[in-house]
């Protein structure tokens, strides 16, 4: 507790007083420096008659210094508000003991003890006498103890412990708080004077942590709430690209805007695109309406490069309106709402797989393994009849559907579009719409017993007209040969010498498997026979030798 005492026949009228400062208004300190107060909160202690003696809390006055002749004394201990002081301080750039001290907080209940405690060291010290004790306090400025709400729960929730409200008043009250209780999960704690700092129920739960004991308290690892989360949709399409990555296919990084021409380069209709008004560059200035621009030209250039192979995949978002509707020109200051009733273009995500050099059978192998992984209920390829999909072999084309709704197609790049690029050989295509992707329903997530007993395997090969769709053949297959046929999987397609003129030779493997038993040849060879049967019915089938 700073204390500070003056020489009492230098003080007129021989007391003390408290005010704030005037403006401008100056004072000598004890180191002989003149200081100017007056800029906000500062507080002057001044004598009888209201003249400044010292600045409160921080440094007295040299009119009013003890020295050698000093005979009577006056002392001041008093309580400063915290923040006061320290302003004060920082602005006239004087840091003393007693502001140190005063700047953190002392304790308000000791000023009497201090003083009386000073008295008894002069008494015994030096002979004093004590003329006369003042105290004097400021009831609406003076500090009063914190009241807290202390909650049981919230203490062994925040530390990890059981401690009974006993435990809890005994830490409380064994370091001078007060507590009551009316009810064992509430109460009262009453901070004494000396701990200002005490203002929170964190500072009581930390003060009954510390008497506790940190090595007395369970080690766990806290649970926190995850902030910030990948959606649903971004966790699968970051599975997909793991997927991709995995069949040692290369993510592609397209810009979303091509130059004039692109499109039609690819098969694809130039009118009706979004343009810009003011382009940086010409070869960016129209907004992609499909995602196979950019991938052929990624092609090209790797074929340039002398690859021998390359195998790309994107995931991009494309813009497209319907056909007939006028152009759109970014910019236009007379742009109407958003939206396909406006006339603007349709913005979607994609996802599309290009490998060359390969066939369609290779992009439907790629669409097999995504829906397998992503577990898709009921997934399939079916014939486009009498369809045409721009840049694509008219063909060589087929809906990727999940149960009866189509998600995209997948074939072949049109010869003429590859020519138009540069590129020898033919390309596999997969156009997914990753909107239907994620919706799509999907097959439990229950795992499947796998069986202890060897597996058997026939080979089937098939001469179909060559508009029977390769997938028609094996849901045929997959329905009539029974109910342990655990794969099935087209590993050739062949038009040639031996197979008639617009026919071809598909030739799938089944595999057969049961939980309990080994299977014998008579049972493969009923379900062989069934299956022969299924297919020569339901598509005019031959089977080859």
């Amino acid at each position: 507790q700073p204390t500070h005492p003056y020489d009492a026949a230098r003080l007129p009228g021989g007391g003390l007083s408290v005010r704030r400062a005037g403006p401008g208004e100056q004072l000598t300190t004890l180191d002989g420096e003149v200081r100017t107060l007056g800029d906000g909160d500062d507080c002057v202690i001044g004598d009888a008659e209201g003249t400044a003696v010292g600045i409160g809390g921080i440094m007295g006055g040299g009119s009013s210094e003890i020295h050698d002749g000093t005979t009577s004394v006056v002392l001041e201990a008093a309580w400063f508000e915290p923040m006061v002081i320290a302003r004060t301080s920082k602005r006239l750039g004087l840091r003393s003991e007693a502001s140190a001290r005063f700047e953190k907080g002392v304790d308000s209940g000791s000023v009497e003890r201090a003083a009386a405690r000073y008295c008894e060291l002069a008494i015994a010290l030096c002979g004093a006498s004590v003329a006369d004790r003042t105290v004097w306090r400021d009831e609406q400025h003076a500090p009063t103890p914190a009241t807290l709400t202390l909650r049981t729960a919230r203490v062994n929730r925040l530390l990890g412990t059981r401690l009974s409200h006993e435990a809890i008043d005994r830490h409380l009250t064994s370091i001078g708080f007060a507590v009551e209780r009316t009810d064992p999960a509430l109460a009262t704690v009453t901070a004494p004077s000396w701990r200002p700092d005490v203002t929170i129920e964190e500072a009581l739960i930390e003060e009954v942590a510390r008497h506790h004991g940190y090595g007395n308290v369970e080690h766990a690892v806290p649970t926190t709430p995850r902030v910030g989360r990948l959606t649903p949709r971004q966790r699968e399409q970051r599975f997909v690209r793991d997927i991709l990555c995995g069949l040692g296919i290369h993510e592609a990084m397209g810009s979303p805007l091509l130059g004039p021409g692109d499109h039609d380069r690819a098969g694809l209709p130039e009118k009706h695109r979004v343009v810009a008004d003011r382009p940086l560059v010409v070869e960016e200035s129209v907004l992609r309406g499909s995602l196979l621009p950019g991938l052929l030209r990624s092609i090209a250039l790797n074929v340039g490069q002398r690859a021998s192979e390359v195998r790309l995949f994107e995931i991009g978002r494309v813009w497209d309106r319907p056909e007939g509707d006028s152009d759109v020109v970014l910019g236009e200051p007379d742009r109407r709402a958003i939206g396909p009733a406006a006339g603007l273009p349709v913005e979607t995500e994609r996802l599309a797989v290009a490998l060359w050099p390969a066939a369609a059978t290779d992009a439907t192998s790629v669409w097999e393994v995504i829906s397998d992984a992503l577990r898709l209920a009921s997934p399939g390829v079916r014939r486009i009849d009498d369809a045409h999909e721009p840049g694509l072999h008219p063909t060589r084309l087929a809906s990727a559907r999940v149960g009866n709704m189509s998600i995209g197609v997948l074939g072949e790049v049109d010869p003429a579009v590859l020519d138009a690029w540069g590129i020898e050989g033919r390309v596999a295509w997969l156009d997914l719409a990753l909107d239907g992707l994620h919706g799509a329903d999907r097959r439990s997530e229950t795992t499947v017993e796998v069986s202890r007993f060897p597996s058997s395997d026939i080979d089937l090969a098939f001469v179909v007209d060559d508009h029977v769709a390769a997938a028609d053949v094996g849901a045929t297959l997959r329905a009539a040969a029974g109910p342990l046929v655990t794969g099935l999987a087209l590993f050739d397609v062949y038009r040639g010498p031996g197979v008639a003129q617009g026919h071809r030779s598909l030739a799938y493997r089944l595999r057969f498997c049961a939980l309990d038993r080994t299977l014998k040849d008579a049972e493969v060879g009923e379900w062989r026979t069934a299956a022969i049967r299924a297919v020569e019915s339901a598509h005019g089938a031959t089977l080859r030798g």
